[in-house]
């Protein structure tokens, strides 16, 4: 029976069109959840949209259309994105699903019987993009120290959650389980600025406005949005007060939520709360993922900096904007996106480091083998450093992502595609097609060239994957052994650029 691998993002708020920072995130995701999949695992990846709240209200308001009019709008384009970047999820959901909807119902009423619960009156200092109350201490320079906008002082009847009351069960948690909030910079950010102060109770219902969740027992209440976003994760996996599905109890708790780091505080202190609450296991691991950067500036409409995946992919092509996504936004340090720098990386790495490999490769298969090639084993001490590398890859590559270093796990790959190029040089095959006798041998370092290509063909499919099936379709082989395999039998097929040049002057 095969392991379980349970992946989320964090569902995308339906105020607009995401940007390519947003996107980022479920690429990211989704390099992950291939990758567990060519590793054997069971996966389950899910992904979509969070749908409440008064920020959608006003907006559906100014467009002329029904909350439900305008989600539906916005959901269709983030999906058709998501479809888009080739990303494989294996649910999209939308928190206006009527089922999630009841679940989150009874989520609140069992929380509210058992006391976890109660009615009060809030007064406080509200955002309304972030629809985040705060207190003093948490502004920054006066303003809201998640988005940076100016906050307003509210007073309303609500119901609250006693985060307090499960405070300390949550540090004791932390401190046991070393690698529930990642990376490490992000967990002490969390102990530090919100969990020494102490936790104050949350408010989870509103009565200002109408579109959410409502509560079904006080109907001038809807569920706040952090009670319904986060129980997305379960509710959708079957999870329900009176009895879970199947599914739920194969793939609860999750592997890893995948979030952004402005939204860090709400997944690692209000979700494992109310998980705690419910009497359900944490997830395993919280990854705050850092952000892409436009310029090295945070992206923002307001400020005309905004790159759109749609736009870039007309440009460049989905796999090239991909590999620029995973490959150069490091573990745990934002990155940054203009055009000259993705110009630049294709030129290189897709263009000329892996491209120019594949088609000089086939290119001297067919001259030499007219496209046949087995291994003729007349073997080289200049085979040595292709040999290790290709044998270590597969530990290398599992390293860096079980610790979710993506981008470490990329350069691993790159590594051996720098090795063959060399080995290219090293070996000269247009030097040992000259003599006859050397014959075997020249055979013997193409065998092991298509052996390399064919290995990270596999390896790049979770992050390339429209690529890895052409480079493996040239190639004629259905082998995805992540190792060196002596045995195998190449027929190759007529080589076709993989990645062209571009000109950056011409963007």
């Amino acid at each position: 029976m095969k392991d379980k691998f349970y992946i989320s993002t964090a569902i995308t708020y339906t105020s607009g069109k995401p940007h390519i920072g947003n996107t980022y995130e479920v690429i990211l995701a989704d390099a992950i959840a291939r990758y567990k999949r060519l590793k054997g695992y069971d996966v389950y990846f899910q992904t979509g949209t969070d749908e409440h709240g008064l920020k959608i209200e006003d907006k559906a308001r100014e467009s002329g259309q029904t909350p439900q009019q305008f989600v539906d709008t916005i959901a269709t384009e983030i999906k058709r994105i998501w479809d888009l970047m080739n990303t494989s999820y294996d649910k999209f959901v939308r928190t206006t699903n009527p089922h999630h909807k009841e679940i989150v119902q009874k989520i609140f009423k069992k929380l509210y019987d058992q006391g976890d619960i109660y009615k009060g009156e809030y007064k406080g200092l509200y955002c309304k993009p972030c629809e985040s109350f705060f207190t003093d201490s948490q502004l920054v320079d006066g303003k809201c120290p998640d988005c940076g906008r100016v906050v307003e002082e509210a007073c309303e009847e609500a119901y609250f959650f006693r985060l307090s009351k499960y405070q300390k069960q949550l540090e004791e948690y932390i401190e046991t389980h070393p690698h529930f909030i990642e990376p490490v910079s992000r967990k002490n950010e969390m102990i530090n600025n919100f969990l020494k102060p102490g936790l104050q109770d949350l408010c989870v219902s509103r009565t200002t406005f109408d579109w959410g969740v409502p509560v079904d027992f006080d109907l001038n209440h809807v569920v706040y949005v952090w009670i319904d976003a986060l129980s997305n994760y379960i509710t959708f996996l079957g999870y329900d007060p009176d009895g879970s599905s199947e599914e739920f109890r194969k793939y609860w708790p999750a592997d890893i939520h995948l979030i952004g780091k402005d939204i860090l505080r709400f997944h690692t202190l209000y979700w494992p709360i109310l998980l705690m609450a419910l009497d359900l296991e944490l997830p395993e691991r919280i990854f705050g993922h850092p952000w892409l950067l436009m310029n090295n500036d945070k992206m923002s409409k307001s400020k005309g900096n905004v790159i759109y995946a749609d736009d870039l992919v007309e440009k460049f092509g989905v796999d090239a904007v991909r590999y620029y996504l995973i490959h150069e936004i490091p573990f745990s340090s934002d990155g940054n996106i203009t055009y000259e720098l993705l110009i630049e990386r294709i030129n290189g790495d897709l263009a000329n480091i892996l491209g120019n490999l594949v088609q000089r490769t086939i290119s001297m298969v067919n001259q030499y083998f007219s496209g046949h090639i087995e291994n003729s084993h007349v073997d080289d001490p200049k085979d040595e450093e292709i040999f290790t590398l290709m044998n270590e890859l597969d530990a290398k590559v599992e390293a860096k992502m079980n610790s979710l270093e993506v981008s470490a796990a990329v350069d691993e790959v790159f590594t051996l595609l720098r090795a063959s190029n060399k080995y290219i040089d090293e070996t000269m095959p247009w030097v040992l097609a000259k003599d006859e006798e050397m014959k075997l041998r020249l055979e013997t370092v193409l065998y092991n060239l298509l052996e390399s290509i064919r290995i990270c063909a596999v390896f790049l499919e979770p992050i390339i994957p429209d690529t890895s099936r052409e480079i493996l379709f040239q190639l004629q082989i259905e082998n995805k052994s992540l190792s060196y395999q002596d045995n195998l039998i190449y027929e190759v097929g007529t080589p076709r650029p993989i990645f062209k040049r571009i000109n950056k002057d011409s963007f």
